[in-house]
């Protein structure tokens, strides 16, 4: 939520001074597409990711309210598309590793943001690898995911 705030600050700051076109779309080569500045266009990312914040709150209660399989009734029947965590410490990893993919999915907006906001007018890409370094935070937050639900098997192949 920080860094939705955030971003609406910078975004609100810097709306005056922005030329009347900015980038839209970032290619390899540089930006390939401008809009008019509106506040539609200036904060698309934010809205964006407003979005993706919700949904993933969502899915962080949802996890926290499902019932690990350790508190499953021996025989009960499950939900072949339900992946549960193995235990309530399982639960609690997962949750904080959806929310920190959402934090960084955050961060990755604001460095779109970056050259979106661009008080000058931008025509090529910042180089040295910029679009995969928006990308980076995103990346890292995944893997946190992936490291939460590998952690929960190993503990519970470990308990057994």
């Amino acid at each position: 939520m920080l860094v939705l705030l955030g971003l609406v600050v910078w975004g609100a700051v810097v709306y005056p001074d922005l030329p009347d076109e900015v980038p839209q779309h970032l290619g390899t080569d540089g930006v390939d597409s401008y809009a008019a500045k509106s506040v539609g266009s200036v904060f698309l990312p934010v809205f964006v990711y407003a979005g993706v914040l919700a949904l993933m709150t969502g899915v962080t209660v949802f996890s926290l309210r499902m019932r690990p399989e350790s508190e499953l009734e021996p025989g009960a029947r499950t939900s072949p598309f339900v992946n549960r965590p193995r235990t309530r410490a399982g639960v609690r990893l997962l949750a904080r590793a959806q929310l920190f993919l959402a934090c960084c999915i955050g961060l990755t907006m604001g460095l779109t943001c970056l050259v979106m906001w661009s008080t000058e007018k931008v025509d090529k890409s910042p180089g040295g690898g910029f679009e995969l370094l928006t990308l980076a935070p995103t990346a890292v937050g995944v893997l946190a995911l992936l490291g939460a639900v590998v952690r929960d098997r190993i503990a519970d192949r470990s308990a057994r």
